[in-house]
């Protein structure tokens, strides 16, 4: 089943062009999948190809792929390594569902699963049985992270008994390892040197934890903002998304970075404690889980209606670091040691992580070992879509390049 033949870009009409794709579900989301090689080569043509791809800006994307929220307006571009020590370059863009943006800063750990499942059916890497390890050059933090991919037959497993709650049925566990991407953005895995820093907001100090692993993250307690840290999504009101944007805002600040972009991402923790899934309406008692963690993302900001892979490994490393505000509010008492169990909006999710001192780390006083977490991913669809040429010609005439 390897499609690494196919055309890239075909003018089918003088109005519309032709455009490969894979549809593609990673854990909770999904992704449009294509190569580096069909798109334009400046930023701003490959903005607007993408917009033009997805039918963004519009609530319903209706005149294009996207899938109308924040776990289905996603892109996966997918290229030939770049460094010797990966087996291909993978970037992830989030399309903005309202607003004419695409933006590069985070990485998804969902979709990173659907990236090794992916490199297996186009004949991308060499297929060992039972289990191939995919070495992916996350261009987004310029890290590497590893998917180990089970194989049926010398392509990715589908079948299997692992359930991912926020996906129906079970499927191949797909098991990802983020120790290796510690620092990506920052250089540091504690970027501010701190186990927690204070940053003032319009409400007052929130205390917050920074840490770089798979994704830049900020950690604060859900109870700053005046939650419990249970809720779902219809319980997020305007007022809340805008308080966690505000200490999302302050955290960039404190890091010197822009505090318009979608980084460092807002995660509000709490002890554990019982709430209803959102995905199945299935009860989730206290017991089952290490953490409560709520995920507010996206353009506009919106509560995550599952928990974000790379998020996942994040959390269970901070769980491990003393001094955190995630330490602070887990279950001190885990069952298994290194593994820490979240709770989210749709469900639980094992983590597995372990962190130990270093006095020589690159990444600050701490070496992490493992931040391994499972998924599972398929191939949905793949096809042809059609883009307007009248969107390449403006693209192209507004910053004088050439699609």
């Amino acid at each position: 089943m390897h499609r690494s033949d196919r055309d890239s870009l075909t003018l089918i009409a003088p109005e519309q062009v032709s455009i490969p794709f894979v549809l593609m579900r990673g854990g909770t989301s999904k992704a449009l999948f294509l190569r580096s090689d069909v798109l334009p080569a400046s930023d701003q043509a490959r903005d607007a190809f993408i917009l033009s791809l997805f039918g963004s800006p519009d609530p319903r994307q209706i005149d294009g792929l996207g899938g109308a929220d924040l776990l289905t307006s996603k892109l996966a571009i997918i290229g030939p390594s770049t460094r010797p020590d990966a087996d291909l370059d993978y970037t992830f863009a989030q399309v903005s569902i309202t607003e004419p943006v695409v933006d590069f800063d985070i990485n998804c750990g969902n979709i990173s699963a659907a990236v090794g499942a992916f490199a297996i059916d186009e004949g991308l890497v060499s297929v060992t049985e039972p289990v191939t390890t995919v070495r992916v050059h996350n261009t987004n933090t310029g890290r590497v992270l590893l998917a180990h991919v089970p194989i049926v037959d010398g392509v990715a497993g589908v079948e299997g008994d692992y359930m991912v709650h926020g996906v129906p049925g079970t499927g191949a566990s797909i098991a990802l390892d983020f120790a290796q991407t510690a620092g990506g953005i920052t250089g540091s895995l504690l970027p501010t040197g701190n186990e927690s820093d204070t940053v003032n907001t319009p409400f007052g100090p929130v205390e917050i934890t920074i840490v770089d692993l798979a994704n830049l993250t900020v950690f604060f307690r859900a109870d700053a903002i005046g939650l419990k840290g249970t809720e779902g999504p219809a319980e997020f009101t305007d007022e809340h998304l805008a308080a966690v944007s505000e200490v999302k805002a302050a955290s960039a600040r404190l890091l010197g970075m822009p505090d318009d972009g979608l980084i460092p991402v807002p995660a509000l923790v709490s002890e554990p404690a019982s709430y209803t899934s959102y995905a199945s309406g299935d009860r989730i008692d206290a017991s089952q889980v290490d953490v409560v963690a709520r995920v507010v993302g996206g353009r506009p900001p919106v509560l995550h209606k599952a928990y974000p892979g790379t998020l996942a490994a994040c959390t269970g490393v901070a769980a491990c670091i003393e001094g955190t505000t995630v330490s602070a509010v887990a279950r001190p008492d885990r069952a298994v040691p290194d593994q820490v169990i979240i709770g989210h909006t749709s469900g639980v999710m094992p983590v597995r992580a372990s962190v130990t001192r270093s006095a020589t780390g690159e990444a600050g006083p701490w070496d992490v070992s493992e931040a391994t977490y499972h998924r599972t991913a398929r191939r949905i669809a793949e096809g042809n879509a059609f883009i307007r040429t009248s969107t390449l010609v403006a693209s192209s005439d507004m910053d004088g390049s050439s699609t």
